[in-house]
């Protein structure tokens, strides 16, 4: 293992880069990295009323095939390049090295893209997860019957106001972990893994036997629209826009590159670690979400979903689970909606360790360092969650009922802002004929399998600048409106202008730290530190 290690660590040196963080990260922990932010027990569960809401059970259903398919295809060709240049930075790093001109342009582009991605998705998943909390929360509060009509005193009320407190807890929480617990995290992120397997049989197995009456197989298949779209091409619309659900979800997949510093044998096990929580987690989402859909009642088949909103699965439960059931099946998907933000946290701190080493954000030399004691990159851990928690205030501007504006806009920040960050790359790598591929290739097939990956980030990413309401829904209600689209527009003219206007002078890519010896200087001198021997 010794001489993997030494390996990793040279192939690191030719990169330019010293051996700052700890290594010690193997195969299954670097997996657990992507699978945990993927999360089935996250977008599985926060996103599932779009699915029921655009194109019911049958784009539920074929949906995570079509979509993994897809999803793994980007993943595959992002593979490919991960496995020659295995470093935390990762997609930025990928694209200033392919392309044949422009690079800093390139990277300065596709990492704030990265950026961007990450915030999004550690905003959205913890903007669920307090949805979530609280929801669980009223699940123990007293119901009255006055007149044969029920009525139930909440014990937390979910305004936007006390849905924004709670999400400032938890990414707080996920916040100190990864500073002061970061033994702890690996542990979690390896527990994470079982969590969710564990968790998804669990969940199909109380619904398959706790309900007394299932829906036929043949729901699974059938098309169902419950949105104001009717008619015509809105058939269509509606279908395409149903996948959303396992798109989402199948996102973050990019965390296994940004932990490859610290991965042994990185040029091989993060390219299959990538693989891998792509293909797994679509499997046992369908598998959860076809435990969601048998279970069903008649009574939520033609429902607005979008009236509920995140927590529409919460809603199934109780109506055809026991009281004590229910909440189990809640808790199973918030302890991995929780290990979803912890691991978000920790992949979107090492990116911008990362971009930060190379210059590529303000402050860089504060951001950039790293804790002696640790060998983590803490400094950068507090700008992730900091910024995260602004981005969440979004959620304040909306009303306290019905569709969360707020969550949706996050999602589509999220996965617009990560996969154009992970396709451009891959359009840099189709267009350079001086690609040196690693241990982990494509083979003959990369080109294939990388212009059908563009072709797919195009489209998804019209689908989430797309309006879930027709635009007279937006003027009676501001709530049902897709800030998405504009919100990535300005993000990308802000980092535009900010490249003509100076970064372009200062901004040069990846930098070499220095000559072999320097590097190696470098890293005495944390091991000592490390180990209090300086």
């Amino acid at each position: 293992m010794s001489d993997i290690v030494d390996e990793d660590r040279e192939h690191l040196h030719s990169m330019g880069y010293a051996q700052e963080l700890h290594r010690g990260m193997g195969t299954f922990s670097n997996f657990a990295i992507s699978f945990s932010i993927i999360s089935i027990l996250a977008g599985g569960f926060t996103s599932y009323w779009i699915g029921a809401t655009f194109g019911g059970p049958l784009v539920i259903t074929i949906g995570w095939g079509i979509v993994g398919v897809f999803a793994l295809l980007v993943g595959m060709s992002m593979g490919e390049i991960c496995s020659a240049y295995p470093t935390a930075g990762g997609l930025y790093f990928w694209s200033a090295k392919l392309a044949t001109k422009n690079g800093p342009l390139w990277a300065w582009f596709t990492g704030w893209f990265n950026f961007i991605g990450q915030i999004g998705v550690i905003a959205s998943v913890d903007y669920a997860l307090a949805n979530y909390i609280v929801r669980f929360i009223n699940m123990y509060a007293a119901t009255t019957t006055v007149d044969g009509v029920k009525t139930q005193e909440l014990i937390i009320t979910p305004t936007a106001r006390n849905l924004f407190l709670c999400f400032l807890l938890v990414v707080l929480s996920h916040g100190l972990l990864n500073t002061f617990g970061h033994s702890i995290v690996k542990v979690l992120g390896d527990i994470s893994v079982w969590w969710h397997v564990v968790g998804v049989a669990v969940i199909f197995g109380i619904l398959f036997i706790g309900p007394s009456h299932k829906q036929s197989i043949g729901y699974l298949f059938e098309y169902q629209n419950n949105s104001p779209w009717h008619g015509g091409i809105s058939t269509m619309y509606v279908f395409f826009l149903g996948f959303l659900l396992a798109q989402y979800t199948i996102t973050g997949f990019d965390g296994s590159a940004h932990v490859s510093e610290e991965t042994k044998g990185a040029r091989v096990n993060a390219p299959k670690a990538i693989v891998r929580s792509i293909y797994i987690s679509a499997i046992a989402a369908l598998v959860l979400n076809v435990a969601f859909l048998l279970a069903t009642p008649d009574s939520l088949k033609k429902t607005d979903a979008s009236a509920i909103g995140i927590t529409f699965p919460v809603t199934i439960f109780e109506s055809v689970l026991s009281g004590f059931a229910a909440k189990l099946l809640v808790f199973i998907s918030i302890v991995g909606q929780y290990f979803c933000g912890m691991a978000s946290v920790t992949a979107n701190s090492r990116m911008i360790y990362a971009f930060s080493r190379d210059r590529g954000l303000p402050g860089s030399k504060l951001w950039h360092q790293i804790n002696p004691k640790t060998r983590t990159p803490t400094n950068a851990v507090w700008l992730g969650v900091i910024t995260a928690a602004v981005t969440g205030a979004l959620s304040l501007l909306q009303s306290d009922a019905g569709v969360s504006v707020a969550f949706f806009a996050l999602t589509g920040i999220c996965v617009v802002g990560l996969y154009i960050s992970y396709v451009i790359p891959v359009f840099l790598r189709l267009r350079n004929p001086d690609f040196v591929q690693g241990p982990w290739n494509l083979k003959g097939y990369s080109k294939i399998v990388g212009w059908i990956s563009v072709v797919w980030v195009l489209f998804i990413s019209i689908l989430f600048f797309s309006p879930l309401f027709p635009a007279w829904k937006w003027w009676s209600d501001v709530n049902t409106a897709n800030y998405a689209g504009p919100l990535i527009l300005l993000g990308f003219i802000g980092v535009g202008l900010w490249w003509v206007s100076s970064a372009h002078k200062w901004f040069t890519g990846p930098k070499v730290q220095g000559t072999p010896e320097e590097l190696r200087a470098i890293e005495r001198e944390l091991d000592a530190l490390e180990h209090g021997t300086l």
